[in-house]
C-alpha cells in the first residue's frame, strides 16, 4: 500500500503529462504483479464493491476521534469528502503496515459477510495500521468514491513503456471483461492469445473544433457526417455470436435485442463502431426517447415497440476476424457502405455530407437541429483509426448550444479542492410573479468568479438548510444547455441535457431573467 500511497502523492503533485507517466512507470517496475494488475483496474474504474454502508464509517471516525457527531457532521461539511474528513480527524497511527494494495483490496473485500460488530473491529484495526496517505487510499477504496488524477491514455502510455508493447496493443487488451478477481498480469498484458471473443476495440474520440472550420485545410481531404445524439458503440460478431459495447466499456447486449438480427447478415470477425440511435418511421428520435430506454432492468413489449432503435454505422474496425484500423478512413468508408448497402431496419449506415466548399458545409450544420444531430464530424480521408481522444484528424463542429438567463436561488458546497467554497447552484426562471427552480449547474465560472460569487453568497443568504443556502435572487447567469425535455420529476416540468453557466450576467437584473414560458415553447 505504501508504493500505490507514493504513486497518489506523486500523481497529485505534478499537472506534467511526462510526470505522470514517470510517476506510473517507476511505480509498475517496483510493485508486484498483482499490486499492477489492481492499479489498472482502480485507473480504469473497476472498483471493488463498496461493502460498508459510509453512514457507519462517518459514526466510528466520530467516536474514534473523540467528536461529538454534529461536529463530524459540520467538519465533514466544510472538507466536502467522506474519506478525506475521517483521514484528516482520526488519532494519529500507533503502527505501521508493510501490507501491499493488494492485501488491502482483499481485505475489503472480505468485509461483506460480516456483522456490523466484526466490520468495525476490522475497520479501527487497518485505521490504526496506515499512515494518513495510506489511511486516506484506504478509506477512498472503502467508500467507493476512489479516483486519481491520470487518464487512461496516461496510463496505456506508461504501461507500453513498462511491458515495450505498442499503446495500441496495451489499450486494446484493456478492454473487455477482465477484472483481477480472475485474470493475471500475466494473461492480460503480455499473453499474445487473446481469448475473449467479446473484446472490443478502444474507441477514437474526436476533438471540439473551436477555431474557424476553413484552417483544416481543402475540403476535399475531408469526409463530413453528422454528429448523432446517441450512444457510442461497437457491434461484435465473432464465433457466430453478437456482443453490443457502449463506449463506457459496459456491454449491454441484452438491452437491445433488436441488434440480434444482426448476425444474419454481419460474418464471423466484424466489428462495426457507430452509435445507437432511436429510429421511427425512418427517422432519428431525440435523445430522450433513449433515456425511457437507459437503466431499465427490463424492456416490455410497449417500450420496444415505442422505442426501437438502430445502428448507425461510422466505420469498421475488423473484418474477416484481422484488425483493419490502420486502413485509411476512405478504404474503411468503402468496406462500411458495401456491408451497409442492403436496407435493413436496424443496420443503418451514416450518410456522408456531400459538399464542395466549407461555406456549404456550415449551411448543412445550421440545421443540424431539426435532424436531432449535435452538429457535423469531420475525419480526414487518410486517418487511420486510432485510440483515445486525439487530434489533428477527427473533429466535432457542434451547433451552438441553447442559452437562458436564470437567476441563482440556492447553493451547495463543491467537492474536492472546491469544497470550502459554494460552488454548486440551482437557478430558476420567471412563472409569473414568482421563481420557478428548473435547473443545476457548477462549471463555466473562472476560479476568480467562483470566489466572488462564494463571498456574495455567504453575505446574501436567507436561509439554511444543510449543506445549502437559499440565497437573495439577485444574480443571474446564462445558462447553456444542449437540449430540453418534459420531466415530472421537475416542479418546472421541464429538464436540460448538460446544462452549465456560460457568463455571468452582472449587466442584468433578476427582473429581467427569462421567463419558464420560453423555455417550454423550445419543447
Amino acid at each position: 500500500m505504501r508504493n500505490f500511497a507514493q504513486l497518489f502523492t506523486d500523481l497529485d503533485r505534478t499537472t506534467k503529462t511526462l510526470g505522470k507517466i514517470k510517476a506510473l512507470t517507476e511505480y509498475f517496475q517496483k510493485v508486484s504483479d498483482h499490486d499492477k494488475l489492481w492499479s489498472i483496474a482502480l485507473l480504469s474504474h473497476r472498483r471493488p464493491r463498496r461493502t460498508i454502508n459510509t453512514t457507519l464509517l462517518g459514526t466510528w471516525a466520530s467516536e474514534l476521534s473523540g467528536l461529538p457527531a454534529w461536529l463530524f457532521a459540520e467538519s465533514y461539511h466544510v472538507v466536502g469528502d467522506l474519506a478525506e474528513t475521517i483521514t484528516l480527524l482520526l488519532p494519529e497511527t500507533a503502527e505501521q503496515s508493510d501490507e501491499s494494495l493488494t492485501y488491502w483490496i482483499d481485505f475489503i473485500r472480505s468485509l461483506e459477510p460480516l456483522t456490523i460488530e466484526e466490520k468495525k473491529g476490522k475497520v479501527l484495526w487497518a485505521w490504526n495500521r496506515l499512515d494518513q496517505t495510506e489511511r486516506f487510499v484506504f478509506n477512498k477504496l472503502i467508500t467507493g468514491g476512489f479516483r486519481m488524477g491520470v487518464s487512461q491514455q496516461l496510463m496505456v502510455k506508461a504501461l507500453a513503456k513498462h511491458t515495450g508493447t505498442r499503446e495500441n496493443i496495451v489499450a486494446h487488451r484493456l478492454m473487455g471483461n477482465w477484472s483481477p478477481e480472475t485474470d493475471t498480469f500475466q494473461q492480460l498484458m503480455l499473453e499474445e492469445d487473446q481469448k475473449d471473443i467479446s473484446k472490443p476495440y478502444p474507441f477514437y474520440l474526436a476533438y471540439a473544433l473551436e477555431g474557424e472550420v476553413y484552417t483544416l485545410g481543402d475540403p476535399q481531404e475531408w469526409f463530413a457526417e453528422h454528429k448523432w445524439d446517441g450512444i457510442r458503440g461497437q457491434i461484435i460478431v465473432r464465433d457466430r455470436q453478437l456482443f453490443v459495447w457502449s463506449r463506457g466499456e459496459e456491454l449491454v447486449t441484452d438491452k437491445y435485442p433488436e441488434f440480434a438480427t444482426l448476425l444474419d447478415i454481419l460474418p464471423d470477425g466484424t466489428v462495426l463502431d457507430g452509435e445507437i440511435l432511436p429510429f421511427k418511421d425512418d427517422q432519428p428520435l431525440s435523445f430522450n426517447h433513449l433515456q425511457t430506454r437507459i437503466g431499465r432492468k427490463t424492456l416490455s413489449a410497449k417500450v420496444l415497440k415505442e422505442v426501437p432503435v438502430s445502428f448507425v454505422t461510422y466505420d469498421i474496425l475488423e473484418w474477416e476476424g484481422i484488425d483493419i484500423r490502420n486502413w485509411t478512413m476512405e478504404a474503411r468508408r468503402r468496406k462500411v457502405e458495401e456491408i451497409c448497402s442492403a436496407e435493413h431496419p436496424v443496420l443503418r449506415l451514416s450518410a456522408l455530407v456531400n459538399f464542395e466548399t466549407w461555406e456549404e458545409l456550415a449551411q448543412e450544420r445550421s440545421r443540424a437541429r431539426d435532424l436531432f444531430s449535435e452538429g457535423i464530424m469531420l475525419k480526414r480521408k487518410e486517418s487511420i483509426y486510432r485510440n483515445g481522444r486525439r487530434r489533428g484528424d477527427w473533429w466535432k463542429w457542434k451547433i451552438d448550444p441553447f442559452t437562458v438567463d436564470a437567476v441563482m436561488i440556492y447553493a451547495m458546497h463543491g467537492a474536492g479542492r472546491r469544497a470550502n467554497l459554494y460552488t454548486d447552484y440551482t437557478f430558476a426562471a420567471w412563472d409569473g410573479e414568482q421563481l420557478v427552480p428548473f435547473t443545476k449547474a457548477y462549471s463555466g465560472l473562472t476560479d476568480d468568479e467562483i470566489r466572488e460569487v462564494d463571498r456574495w453568497i455567504k453575505q446574501n443568504t436567507i436561509e439554511r438548510f444543510g449543506p445549502v443556502r437559499s440565497v437573495k435572487p439577485e444574480l443571474v447567469f446564462e445558462i447553456a444547455f444542449e437540449g430540453i425535455a418534459q420531466s415530472t420529476r421537475h416542479k418546472s416540468g421541464i429538464a436540460l441535457r448538460f446544462p452549465r453557466i456560460r457568463r455571468w450576467r452582472k449587466d442584468k437584473p433578476a427582473s429581467e431573467a427569462d421567463r419558464i414560458e420560453n423555455l417550454r415553447k423550445l419543447l
